[in-house]
């Protein structure tokens, strides 16, 4: 495969360019890409740019992604588990949370020397206000969203497709960059929905065969407070090419005893399925189900029945969810602290950091301690991206990886291979090099 090709082109070489641009179909057949594009949620339109970030970033747990033992968890859902103490705390230290509230726009006073935030524009319940800001103010902009207009079914109802550019946030960053090129370019993220779209859905089941199912198809109990699908599954055959995955139980702290929740995913919503001989956008979240259960080996004269007894599956359509792989080139995201900002910061995956790659929460705690030590004076060090991509060990076992555990002698190479080895056996053969060669399996 011609993953290297990739993994020594600059950014500047790849801007606005397609993962499908630069590799071939032996990748798109291969079953790296299977485990690549279901783990990260790539298309095959997504951004070169951020497929070679993700490839330099995650290179050291290549090995480790067909078992995802690389994954961490949090013992309850993460809003539970992470958001909710982060509120309690900021409240607990007089922050005041405002809802019901739209931030409409900010309003800058821009000099060739230094840009300013002077103004806020915002929108509560229905009634427009605005505040005024000095320098001594500081504001942190989330520009762009991947979940804004977002929309919901039922068992009996179909999420609705979102439409192009549609949303608050969208509306926000688009009015922000109307003021200065330095503060991106949103409609490159927001004006295509067709190709960052896909859908999820959340199970919860009492259905005790549907439970007994999930377990076997697993091979771990459901309720012994372990994880039960180990990670993220993905049915192959699939035409929605669907993954599920069905953390530790209960996975709501109030989550009544005997009760499972799962989770479902689509990444291919306009193909039809291989049941319901509909897409999977126009599918009602009890259709959805039919075609989950029909791929985890559910009697098929039980499916119908299955999925209307004891069983409540919730369909969500996110037209923005892959908004942030869309190709894009250098300016089309803001700085998190654009040059000469006195008083402002854009944070979380819209903005532009170096080397770190988006849909991650390190993403968006990173841009968050960047933010805050630029405009505050904090003398501190924002913590490296983990640097295995400038570790040759890594490298050497990626790469042993992807040729399957074959020797770099078993495959047609050019010539220059042969020269390298030739140098292994003779003018290095008492060196590490040899001996790190040897040790992941090139030799």
């Amino acid at each position: 495969m011609e993953i290297g090709k990739l993994y020594i082109t600059t950014e500047e070489e790849l801007a606005d360019k397609k993962i499908n641009d630069i590799f071939t179909d032996e990748v798109f057949k291969s079953h790296f890409w299977l485990y690549w594009r279901t783990m990260f949620a790539f298309q095959e339109w997504s951004s070169a740019i951020e497929m070679k970030r993700y490839l330099q970033r995650f290179v050291h747990h290549i090995d480790r992604m067909p078992d995802v033992s690389c994954l961490k968890y949090t013992k309850f859902n993460q809003f539970e588990s992470l958001i909710m103490p982060m509120v309690e705390y900021l409240k607990s230290h007089n922050v005041k949370f405002v809802y019901d509230t739209v931030a409409t726009n900010v309003q800058f006073h821009i000099t060739p020397e230094k840009k300013v935030a002077e103004k806020l524009d915002l929108l509560q319940n229905g009634k427009k206000y605005s505040i005024k800001l000095s320098e001594n103010d500081l504001v942190f902009i989330t520009n762009g969203s991947c979940t804004e207009s977002s929309t919901r079914g039922d068992n009996q109802t179909a999420a609705k497709v979102g439409k192009n550019g549609v949303g608050a946030c969208w509306d926000l960053w688009r009015n922000i960059a109307s003021q200065s090129d330095e503060f991106g370019k949103p409609a490159k993220f927001c004006e295509d929905v067709d190709s960052t779209k896909w859908m999820s859905a959340t199970v919860t089941i009492t259905n005790p065969e549907i439970i007994k199912l999930i377990s076997k198809v697993c091979t771990r109990e459901m309720f012994t407070g372990n994880q039960v699908s180990g990670g993220v599954i993905t049915m192959q055959d699939s035409a929605w090419l669907m993954s599920w995955s069905c953390s530790r139980q209960p996975h709501f702290k109030s989550q009544p005893k005997g009760t499972a929740v799962i989770w479902i995913d689509g990444l291919l919503v306009e193909s039809k399925g291989d049941f319901v001989k509909k897409s999977m956008e126009e599918c009602s979240g009890q259709e959805i189900l039919q075609e989950y259960l029909y791929h985890i080996g559910a009697p098929m004269d039980r499916i119908k029945k299955l999925s209307s007894q004891g069983v409540s599956t919730i369909p969500t359509m996110m037209p923005f969810i892959n908004a942030f792989f869309s190709p894009r080139r250098a300016g089309d995201r803001p700085k998190v602290v654009p040059d000469g900002a006195k008083n402002f910061a854009f944070l979380g995956q819209f903005t532009e950091t170096p080397r770190d790659t988006v849909f991650t929460t390190e993403y968006s705690i990173r841009t968050g301690m960047e933010a805050v030590y630029t405009l505050l004076g904090v003398e501190r060090g924002v913590p490296e991206v983990y640097a295995s991509t400038y570790d040759i060990r890594y490298l050497l076992k990626a790469t042993s990886y992807l040729l399957d555990g074959r020797k770099l002698n078993q495959i047609v190479f050019p010539k220059f291979v042969f020269i390298i080895e030739k140098l292994l056996d003779k003018k290095l053969s008492k060196t590490d090099i040899k001996k790190v060669f040897k040790e992941y399996n090139l030799i």
